[in-house]
This record gives structure tokens, sequence and C-alpha cells, in this order.
């Protein structure tokens, strides 16, 4: 969706289950208004976080009126069943997008591109390089050409329906994603409680919320060293988003079980 948009709005890691929330993004041209909605992966939910989490890509697959399936050229998707049955019976046209081409063969590109054929006729296939923004134009051609004429949903110069606050709390999720392994970034939440915008700099307060001692252990560090290294690796690229200085303080604080509450998910936003 980046890529397409032309603006860093979903958060990228080479970990599953970046993506949490459905998050959009809207695309303006003279005649048209594409409206794209990035979900979370298709995966079977083991927690209630992950349950609401496909709740999302339900929500998605009852009102999209184009499907993006991404996919690439290296990995082995096993689609659950009810999704490829959706899928296989749905009207909506289906865009399936092989990603990753630049750095494979064309032999593996086409044997790839095969195999979707047999697990979705009906979908149409795209080999792509978001990178080297390969065949990028192609799809927006493809996508202005099936959308259905209407009204714009949103106003010319909307970028997306999140707000700011959002945005400083997805790139520290992002950052303890790349710093952290196991299952630490998949018990993280990360709550902005204040978010002041003045003249010459943005003040920002941020929770990392952990589920066990333990874990707020992993993310302080010796000394607070790991924390201060993610302090300054978020501010750096808030600041590269907002375009201005930023004042980050982060505390990290045990809220037991969180994933598996369902007025904590609520609350969170799930």
């Amino acid at each position: 969706m980046n890529a397409l948009i032309g603006e860093r709005l979903s958060i990228i890691t080479s970990k599953a289950q970046t993506t949490r929330h459905r998050i959009m993004g809207i695309v303006n041209g003279e005649n048209y208004q594409i409206v794209f909605s990035d979900t979370p992966g298709i995966l079977k939910p083991n927690y209630k976080l992950q349950e609401k989490m496909m709740q999302f890509v339900i929500s998605a697959l009852s009102d999209a009126d184009v499907f993006l399936l991404i996919t690439d050229v290296f990995e082995d998707i096993e689609l659950q069943p009810e999704y490829v049955e959706k899928l296989r019976k749905t009207s909506t046209p289906i865009l399936l997008l092989i990603n990753k081409v630049d750095a494979a063969t064309q032999e593996k590109v086409a044997q790839k591109a095969e195999e979707w054929k047999v697990k979705l006729p009906n979908a149409q296939i795209l080999a792509i390089s978001a990178l080297e923004k390969f065949n990028l134009d192609q799809v927006m051609n493809k996508i202005i050409e099936l959308l259905p004429p209407g009204e714009p949903f949103y106003d010319k110069d909307q970028l997306t329906d999140k707000p700011e606050r959002f945005f400083v709390s997805e790139i520290i999720r992002e950052k303890i994603l790349l710093n952290y392994k196991k299952e630490i970034p998949y018990s993280v939440e990360v709550i902005v409680n204040s978010f002041k915008e003045e003249p010459n700099i943005i003040r920002i307060q941020a929770d990392i919320l952990v589920e066990r001692d333990s874990q707020k252990g992993i993310i302080i560090g010796h000394k607070g060293e790991a924390l201060k290294k993610l302090g300054t690796m978020a501010r750096e690229e808030a600041e590269k988003f907002f375009g201005k200085k930023i004042f980050l303080e982060l505390f990290v604080k045990v809220d037991k079980d969180w994933r598996s509450n369902d007025n904590r998910l609520k609350h969170f936003g799930y």
C-alpha cells in the first residue's frame, strides 16, 4: 500500500502479524478516488487479539470493490480453506499480486503464478516489485478500470482515516518488532497518552504495555539501554514522518494478559 499511495503509512518488518489494524490510504486523481484498506495478514487465531485482527479482514472482504491479495515469489502461503472458498465464490474482482519479482528468476515467477492459478482460478495475476515500483502503474490502471462509479468518500487532500497518534504508536511498535525477538513484539501494545504540537516541536508521551514483569525487564534492558535505543530509533522515524523535531517520552507498564481481555482490546481499538 505504501508504494501504491506514495506515502509510508503501514509499518513494515519481515515478521508475521506486523499489521494489526485496518489502515486506509487514500489516492486522488482528476476523476477518481481510491481508498486502499491495508488489513492484517490472514492467519489462524490463537488468542483474542488475533481473532479481533481477523475481524478487520472479514470486514474488508464484505465491503471492498476490488480485492488485492498480496503474496510474494518466495512464500508458500497456505490460506485457510474458508478464506479460499470465500475468494473462489466472490463476484468481486481479485488482483493477485506476486511481489519481490526483482529478486527471482522468470521461471520462479512463472511457477508461482501457475500455483496460484490452480488455487484461485478467478483471480487476475500480476507480477510486481513494490521495492522497484515494477508494474505498479499497471496495478493502478487495473484498479481504476475496476472501480464502480460514485462520489468520493473523503476530501481530496485527505491521505488516511487514522489520527496522528495512531502513526506514532505504529512507529514505536515497528521499532519493537525490529529490536526484540521471540514473543516480546507480539505481547506489546503502544498507547500514546499525549501529543502536543508546538511551533517548532511535537511533544509526545507514550506507554509501552507488556503482559509480564519479565517482558518489562527485557524492553527496558540493562541500565535502560534497550529502551533508550528504541526511543532514539522511534523519535528519528517520527521526525521523518512528521517533518518536525520530536520530543518522545516512553514508559513501560505491565497490563496482564491484555491480548486475551475483551474490554482491554476494545479500549485499544480492536
